[in-house]
């Protein structure tokens, strides 16, 4: 049987969470205490909830309290790119009942009105599985949007990489080679961090999703999980992607930029050439693009971008349930 209880009780620490989530089929960096501790005290009500099976540690599930046009929302987790249930290998059909029965009960009692949860896609379980998924179906949850994200397996031969880019993305690869443009990891976040801001604006018309303080701060929480990669002209930053290894399978490109200007060099066809052996190199099995959709809306242009390095789309399901 399975009991849930709230982390705020007090029953592990933030130590034992963390740890949980290192040896969790499915954690990753999002799920961590010290990664949401980034955010202001005051931006959330923290919701989180603790699961044991057979008075052991089973699953976490990191949440907050939401309040939205007069209804108290159970939200895993709005300051994190990922919630829902984190659980141990061992799990099977019978426990992902259990966990989502649970936290409905749950729920109801504390009288919420909806339940939202944003799975991990499935390429960052251990034991492929979509048991949560099928339990939550099954419990009357609907999906609230199915984002797509472009992802990229890292199983090639490194002599063959080139040829599974698009003729475009290797003839930009090429140009970028003979251009002099040196790729390498860097700490020069304030540069990059101009160039991140002027073409999200000019692209997209919004902010970068943390500030430069923010990013920072948890560069130098995990700083060897948050990793910025320069593509240098002339010694000139002039391209940068900055990864968040999500944990020992997936590294998702959180960022992507390059200075318009500097766009005769085809950095980021180099920069993501190099990361893509570099992170193979490391043992990782996956490169997430992250989405190319909004509200299940493609932005056209931007998957065909990734797609020229061999992406293809996968779900980033959101769930619901009305109580």
């Amino acid at each position: 049987m399975i009991e849930v209880s709230e982390f705020n009780l007090g029953k592990i620490r933030d130590e034992d969470w963390n740890d949980f989530i290192d040896k969790s089929d499915n954690g990753t960096i999002f799920h961590r205490r010290d990664f949401l501790a980034y955010h202001p005290k005051d931006r959330f009500i923290d919701s989180s909830l603790v699961f044991e099976k057979s008075s052991k540690l089973f699953s976490v599930l990191p949440a907050i309290e939401f309040k939205n046009d007069g209804k108290k929302i159970f939200y895993s987790h709005r300051g994190a790119s990922y919630g829902s249930f984190v659980y141990d290998s061992s799990l099977n059909i019978k426990d992902s009942f259990e966990l989502v029965e649970s936290l409905i009960d749950h729920c109801r009692g504390k009288k919420y009105n909806r339940i939202i949860l944003t799975l991990p896609p499935i390429i960052y379980c251990t034991k492929v599985s979509n048991y949560i998924d099928f339990a939550l179906v099954k419990n009357g949850f609907n999906y609230l949007k199915r984002e797509v994200s472009s992802v990229v397996s890292l199983d090639f031969d490194d002599e063959n990489l080139v040829y599974t880019y698009r003729p475009e993305a290797r003839t930009a690869l090429k140009k970028s080679l003979k251009s002099g443009v040196e790729i390498a990891e860097t700490d020069r976040f304030e540069e990059y961090y101009e160039i991140l801001k002027q073409n999200l604006k000019m692209r997209h018309n919004v902010n970068p999703t943390h500030t430069l303080d923010e990013l920072k701060k948890i560069k130098n929480i995990f700083p060897t999980k948050v990793r910025l990669f320069g593509a240098f002209a002339k010694s000139k930053l002039v391209a940068g992607v900055c990864n968040f290894s999500a944990n020992k399978k997936v590294v998702l490109a959180f960022y992507i930029s390059h200075d318009e200007n500097a766009q005769e060099y085809r950095p980021v066809n180099l920069l993501f050439y190099e990361i893509m052996r570099k992170y193979k190199s490391e043992g990782f099995n996956y490169l997430d693009f992250g989405i190319f959709t909004v509200n299940m809306e493609p932005n056209w242009g931007l998957g065909r971008f990734k797609e020229n390095f061999g992406a293809r789309g996968i779900f980033r399901d959101t769930f619901y349930l009305d109580l």
